[in-house]
């Protein structure tokens, strides 16, 4: 069975074409990226790694850390996103191999073939969230870095996440996120330790409606962000 919702998938391709338009849907991916980006190569050094984005969409943050030298892969298996990702590369120049695959495939045909792997705002779009952290580990090479980010699951990220950020500031579509798949830090943490991986840091998202700013921190209790390192 593949992992993965078919209405998701659908959600996100109907979308796909306004991806890389900042002030569409997919605004707060664009704010939030660059402190993603500096948050992952402060922690590996981006230039010269080979790296794999999991659930890459239309390329962001793929994009982003192969124009920061990076040897990058972006896996997908939601078409449109994946041939918006490909038409931009045009546009920029950049070099990404997107491929429409799923993680646990990949797994299976490249073991411990990256320097790290991301899997960011994608594991509470998933059926199996832990079967995704299980292939990322197997992945990611011994000593390599995995880092993920998702919602944590408690009534003030239902009020800030969906309330807020769907129907109040509509700052997302209505029907982005399904509460009932936001994972507690508890949770990816115990995922990640059955799987060789360590946690190391784990840092919360917040975002300031005044400022209309993100910023990183020690609040997780709304979006949180985790790496982990892969032990032998």
């Amino acid at each position: 069975m593949l992992n993965a919702d078919p209405a998701e998938l659908d959600k996100f391709g109907e979308l796909a074409h306004r991806w890389w338009d900042p002030n569409s849907e997919f605004k707060p991916l664009h704010d939030i990226n660059p402190l993603r980006l500096d948050w992952i190569n402060r922690n590996v050094g981006l230039s010269g790694k080979k790296v794999l984005d999991v659930g890459c969409g239309g390329g962001l943050l793929s994009e982003g850390m192969a124009r920061m030298g990076a040897d990058v892969i972006g896996i997908d298996l939601s078409e449109k996103p994946l041939g918006v990702a490909r038409l931009h590369l045009l546009e920029t120049g950049q070099k990404v191999d997107y491929r429409k695959i799923a993680v646990e495939q990949l797994a299976e045909e490249m073991p411990g073939a990256f320097d790290a792997v991301t899997c960011l705002e994608m594991l509470e779009h998933v059926p199996n969230p832990s079967s995704v952290v299980s292939a990322c580990a197997r992945l990611v090479k011994p000593g390599g870095q995995v880092f993920f980010s998702t919602l944590n699951r408690n009534p003030k990220s239902y009020l800030f996440a969906v309330l807020g950020a769907e129907y109040i500031l509509k700052m997302l579509p209505k029907g982005t996120h399904d509460y009932a798949k936001f994972i507690k830090p508890s949770e990816l943490a115990r995922w990640a330790k059955q799987t060789g991986l360590e946690p190391d840091e784990m840092l919360g998202m917040s975002y300031n409606p005044l400022l209309k700013e993100y910023s990183l921190g020690q609040d997780t209790s709304v979006n949180y962000l985790l790496r982990t390192t892969r032990h032998v």
